[in-house]
């Protein structure tokens, strides 16, 4: 099945005053990006690079109408070789934007405005333990490794013209390293914490403040949506949360449960909206390897996917991998100092400085952070050390059962995740992959760590062998949303989302007896939040307590949760709470604002907080707040009319320019924390949503050929290819791409076959 669904044809929705400017300077350079004209799959393969390779032998690539391949090598080097031509072949330009994400050069594409952003991530130095991960490496990793970096760089030496944004942005095509790679996979394993630490440090200090650590950790906060100042931070927000699987859903379903006989996994990452997707789809075959799933773009691994034996995916953990220190008496001579130099496009050079410590780099360097109470504060994070998700990754992939998937993450560091498995002997399995710094207080009494105290140090690092799991459990499922885990004598983290998602997957998975394919599809697109439907059912009774709006208060105390994009109770619902929120925490002697609009800290604070008002008070509260919701209802009169997603190139973030890079904005349902997430804040007015289901993915090990895959977007990031936004269509209708392992199957499903020649 082909879905045309959105071609990018370079006019957005910009005005036809603004497309004409546009076209009277498009001979400049670079301006080629705005008006990319239409490229067609097949020239698009055309550009693929095929002869004279530097594989072994000749491999095979067979491709579908979606620009998916299915690599077929005879050696596990020419795998990994060919995965670097694909890696580059399809998102050369993300690729660019990753390497200098990764190393702090944004500047150079940005300007200015990018210094602060790079200064921080300079400080945050995720290539800090590349030596030394390189060092322990197993030999057959780095050959792995080696050989992707060697097809990425033969492609881009081989290879025609860039792609359009490279001549917009400034870039030149670089040489890769082992080193880059691994620079870029430490990116992607940043701890979401820190969102969440860089709110509460623009609140630490206030004489309220134990209250409001208190309340924080008792609701959790979401780190996708606490960071929201200046548009630098907006920035730094979603490049840390939508590279590190911030959210995500993970279901497996035991075989008594499932009604095929074999057992069940489904999985859908929540990460940041925007094209092209952060993953790429595709199937490799090797001596060692047989898998179809999803890699992150730039990093050689299935992040989750299927192989004959077992399917598997998760959940970020939110570990609490990181302590920040308040190193204000700490001895200068033990603070080591080193300058450096941000080169920053259209302007002069800036210089810096970066401090290290016995605990870590000095963030509070960083201009770009909150100051807070004005404290020196060291980051001590254990991605700072080295661990080994690379090999642990390539080791999951050719596990044969759900006890080989456990021992492959032995090694394994970060980002923690919370994954399951399910294999095809009818086991399920849940671990939690991760290292977690060994603490001597399971407390935790305060966001800042005291040097001095002697409970604070690091005592060790405890890994996946020593972290509890789950294996075949009575309930016959097991699912993950990012949630609190089992409880365990080890601090494993402190802000889990709320546990709205983890309550309607148990409240869907429970109430059936059998499941299958569809089943689960179903539950990928689910929009209903029992705690939205708590809450709208404690508000309308306050609201016919206080004798007020009573078409509200029905309204809402009828409503069950659905963020259909029809729906008139959740746009009521969703501005009643914007003029309220702010309304009821205005006194800051009463609460930060640090946590409104949190969902964990509404569901837990609002209609206690509401309740503990004198009773006059809370009646002229309501009214103010209904008075402005009803005359907001009347202009938007159900959900879809502000919730939006966004279907635009990662360029649409620019200011001005940004708006020719934008597809479309449609109406869509979900919300903050519905399975399938839209998330957003406290909303009165058309918005994108943040962060959410951008990927997804189902196999049914009864069948090898029951695997199904779909990414918000397209596999091609060429602007202008025909498989750019190919698959929109099918993510919003709830339909699949196949992803077979039989090789009839393969053969039939992808038809355009791509013979490439070693050199002579």
């Amino acid at each position: 099945m082909v879905n045309s669904g959105h071609q990018w044809d370079g006019s957005g929705t910009r005005s036809p005053a603004a497309a004409f400017l546009l076209r009277m300077v498009s001979h400049l350079p670079g301006f080629a990006a705005f008006f990319p004209p239409p490229v067609s799959l097949e020239t698009r393969l055309a550009a693929f690079p095929s002869k004279d390779l530097p594989c072994a032998d000749a491999v095979r690539i067979r491709w579908n109408p979606y620009q998916v391949p299915y690599i077929q090598a005879r050696s596990d080097r020419d795998l990994a070789l060919v995965l670097g031509l694909v890696h580059a072949h399809l998102r050369e330009g993300q690729l660019a934007l990753l390497k200098h994400a990764a190393q702090g050069r944004l500047a150079e594409i940005f300007g200015p405005p990018a210094t602060g952003i790079d200064e921080l991530l300079r400080i945050l130095d995720f290539g800090r333990a590349v030596d030394a991960i390189m060092a322990q490496m197993p030999a057959d990793t780095h050959a792995w490794l080696g050989a992707f970096v060697e097809g990425l760089n033969h492609y881009q030496g081989k290879a025609g013209p860039p792609p359009p944004e490279f001549a917009l942005l400034g870039l030149r095509r670089e040489p890769w390293t082992v080193a880059d790679v691994l620079t870029v996979s430490r990116l992607m394993g940043a701890d979401v914490n820190w969102l969440v630490y860089f709110t509460l440090l623009r609140e630490e200090g206030r004489p309220d403040w134990p209250r409001i650590w208190a309340r924080a950790r008792e609701a959790g906060l979401d780190s996708a949506t606490s960071f929201r100042a200046s548009g630098n931070e907006r920035v730094l927000s979603s490049l840390l949360s939508g590279l590190g699987r911030s959210g995500s859903n993970s279901v497996a379903v035991s075989p008594e449960k499932s009604a095929s006989g074999g057992a069940l996994i489904a999985s859908d990452p929540h990460l940041g909206v925007s094209l092209p997707n952060a993953w790429l789809l595709l199937g490799a075959q090797s001596p060692s390897y047989h898998v179809v799933g999803l890699m992150p773009v730039g990093v050689p691994v299935f992040a989750l996917g299927r192989n004959p034996f077992i399917a598997w995916g998760g959940t970020n953990l939110r570990a609490l991998a990181s302590d920040l220190f308040d190193i204000g008496g700490l001895d200068p001579a033990t603070i080591r100092c080193e300058s450096f130099v941000i080169r920053r496009r259209f302007c002069f050079p800036a210089r810096r400085i970066r401090r290290y410590t016995p605990f870590g780099p000095i963030l509070s360097d960083a201009r770009l952070l909150p100051r807070g109470s004005g404290k020196e504060l060291a980051l001590s994070w254990v991605g700072h050390q080295p661990s080994g998700e690379v090999t642990a990754l390539l080791a999951a992939a050719r596990a044969r059962h759900c006890g080989g998937f456990r021992a492959s993450f032995a090694d394994f560091g970060v980002p923690g995740q919370n994954l399951l498995c399910a294999d095809s002997r009818g086991n399920i399995i849940q671990i939690l992959a991760a290292a977690i710094p060994a603490r001597a207080e399971t407390c935790y009494p305060d966001l800042l760590r005291d040097p001095a105290d002697p409970h604070t140090p690091w005592t060790g690092i405890i890994r996946t062998p020593q972290l509890p799991y789950a294996l075949n459990p009575t309930e016959g499922y097991l699912a993950s949303a990012n949630n609190r885990p089992v409880e365990s004598d080890i601090l494993i983290g402190l802000f889990f989302t709320d546990s709205d998602r983890i309550t309607r997957l148990r409240e869907v998975l429970t109430g059936q007896e059998k499941f299958s394919r569809q089943d689960l599809a179903r539950l990928q697109t689910d929009i209903r939040s029992p705690a939205a439907q708590r809450l709208a059912g404690e508000l309308a009774r306050l609201i016919r307590e206080a004798g007020q709006t009573e078409w509200i208060a029905e309204r809402l105390g009828t409503w069950e949760g659905d963020y259909r994009p029809d729906s008139a109770a959740a746009a009521t619902f969703e501005i009643l709470l914007y003029y309220l929120v702010p309304a009821l925490y205005t006194d800051g002697r009463r609460q930060a604002t640090a946590l409104l609009g949190q969902w964990g800290f509404l569901t837990k604070y609002l209609i206690p907080d509401l309740e503990a008002l004198p009773p006059a008070q809370r009646t002229r509260l309501l009214r103010q707040a209904l008075r402005k919701t009803a005359k907001r209802a009347g202009r938007y009169a159900v959900w879809g009319d502000m919730h939006r997603l966004d279907a635009a190139h990662w360029l649409g973030k620019l200011p001005v320019l940004g708006k020719a890079f934008r597809l479309a904005r449609f109406p869509v349902g979900g919300s903050r924390e519905t399975p399938m997430k839209t998330a957003h804040g406290l909303v009165a007015a058309p918005h994108g949503a943040i962060y959410g289901s951008q990927a997804r993915h189902i196999s049914d090990l009864s069948d090898p050929d029951e695997n199904y895959f779909v990414l918000f977007g397209g596999q091609d990031g060429w602007l202008g290819s025909a498989n750019f936004a190919d698959q929109i269509g099918l993510w919003r209708q709830g339909n699949y791409i196949r992803m077979p392992l039989r090789e009839e199957s393969i053969a039939a499903e992808f038809p355009l076959l791509m013979e490439l020649e070693p050199a002579p």
